[in-house]
């Protein structure tokens, strides 16, 4: 996959910066491909918004799960936070050299759909998650997926 996680990171805008929580390496009796964590921060206040995270490469894993995942406290939602984060990695998984990402979310959940058409996401399929998926094991049944062209949305 690759060998070299990039630590010395500048993901900022006027409005939020991501901090490097941790990385975590491939992990192939799971699944897992190599992932980035961080914390998100305003930049005016410097609170702790939220998290998200980035999963480097795809597999029946990000098919399902995503290259993306985000959660802001419910006192920071509705200022576009997840967005404006996710926007910040797609520079990192530029450097990954990868073209597109993979984002799904519950059929339920409404923010994460705005979430993900504010991105630039395009709907791609309902998935139904297959019985033996970690995923269904948590009672994951269906999501939508969605495909985000790093290089057709200007984010190079």
């Amino acid at each position: 996959m690759f060998e070299i996680f990039y630590c010395e990171l500048e993901l900022f805008d006027d409005e939020i910066y991501l901090k490097l929580d941790k990385v975590q390496s491939e992990n192939l009796k799971k699944g897992y491909v190599p992932s980035y964590h961080f914390k998100i921060f305003r930049v005016l206040d410097k609170k702790e918004l939220g998290i998200c995270d980035l999963r480097i490469g795809h597999n029946k894993n990000t098919f399902y799960g995503g290259n993306i995942g985000y959660f802001i406290d419910e006192k920071y939602r509705g200022h576009n936070y997840a967005g404006k984060a996710s926007l910040l990695l797609f520079k990192l998984a530029l450097k990954h050299n990868m073209d597109y990402l993979l984002v799904t979310c519950s059929t339920q959940n409404i923010a994460s759909i705005k979430t993900i058409k504010y991105i630039g996401g395009e709907f791609t399929d309902l998935l139904y998650i297959p019985c033996d998926h970690e995923m269904y094991k948590e009672g994951i049944i269906k999501v939508f997926q969605y495909k985000v062209n790093l290089l057709r949305n200007n984010f190079v």
